[in-house]
C-alpha cells in the first residue's frame, strides 16, 4: 500500500481559537493568494515545510479524545486538495466535524469542479471560511476571521439550498 503524505507548515495539537470546541489544526504548506499583511506568510512556499504521512496523523487524532473537531488552514488546503480530502473522509469517520480556511471563494471552489479532489473536499466539509484576507478590512474583534470580507460558511446547508448560508458568531 502506497502511504499518502502531505506538505503541513505545522499542527497545532490542541487548539481553542481555530473553530469552537478544542481542535487539532493542520496548517497547509503552499498558497497562490500571498494576501497582504497574512498573518503565515511562511506557509506561501510550496516547497517549504514537511512532508507527513497522513495515515500516521489520523492516528494520532484518534489518541486525543479531547478533540472535538479539525480545522485545515494554511496556507491554502486546497492547494492540496487531494491530501485533504484524504484526510477529511478518515476524519469524517471519526465523527468529528471539520472547518476549513481558504483564501477561495465558495462560489469559485463550486464553480471549478473539473477538480475532483476539490468536489470531494467541499463535501466533507462542514465549516468554510472563504475568501482572501484582505488587510485594510482587518478586524480583530471578528471571531474565527481576519478580515470582515470573509465569511463563516455552513457548506452541508449551503450545498442543500445551493445558496451561502453564513454563520454569525459574537
Amino acid at each position: 500500500m502506497v502511504r499518502k503524505k502531505i506538505r503541513l507548515a505545522g499542527i497545532v495539537y490542541e487548539s481553542l481559537v481555530n473553530g469552537p470546541g478544542m481542535r487539532r489544526v493542520f496548517f497547509a504548506q503552499g498558497c497562490r493568494h500571498n494576501c497582504r499583511g497574512c498573518f503565515n506568510p511562511s506557509t506561501h512556499d510550496f516547497n517549504g515545510g514537511e512532508l507527513r504521512d497522513t495515515d500516521e496523523l489520523i492516528e494520532q487524532i484518534k489518541g486525543n479524545p479531547l478533540i472535538t473537531g479539525i480545522t485545515f488552514s494554511g496556507g491554502d488546503p486546497f492547494e492540496q486538495a487531494e491530501e485533504f480530502s484524504y484526510m477529511a473522509d478518515k476524519i469524517k469517520a471519526l465523527g468529528l466535524n471539520i472547518w476549513c480556511y481558504t483564501g477561495y471563494t465558495f462560489e469559485y471552489i463550486l464553480y471549478n469542479t473539473q477538480n475532483e479532489y476539490w468536489q470531494s473536499l467541499i463535501n466533507d466539509i462542514d465549516v468554510l471560511v472563504d475568501g482572501k484576507f484582505e488587510e485594510n478590512k482587518k478586524d480583530c474583534r471578528l471571531k474565527f476571521k481576519g478580515s470582515s470580507n470573509q465569511r463563516i460558511i455552513d457548506v452541508k446547508k449551503s450545498l442543500k439550498t445551493h445558496k451561502v448560508v453564513e454563520i454569525f458568531y459574537n
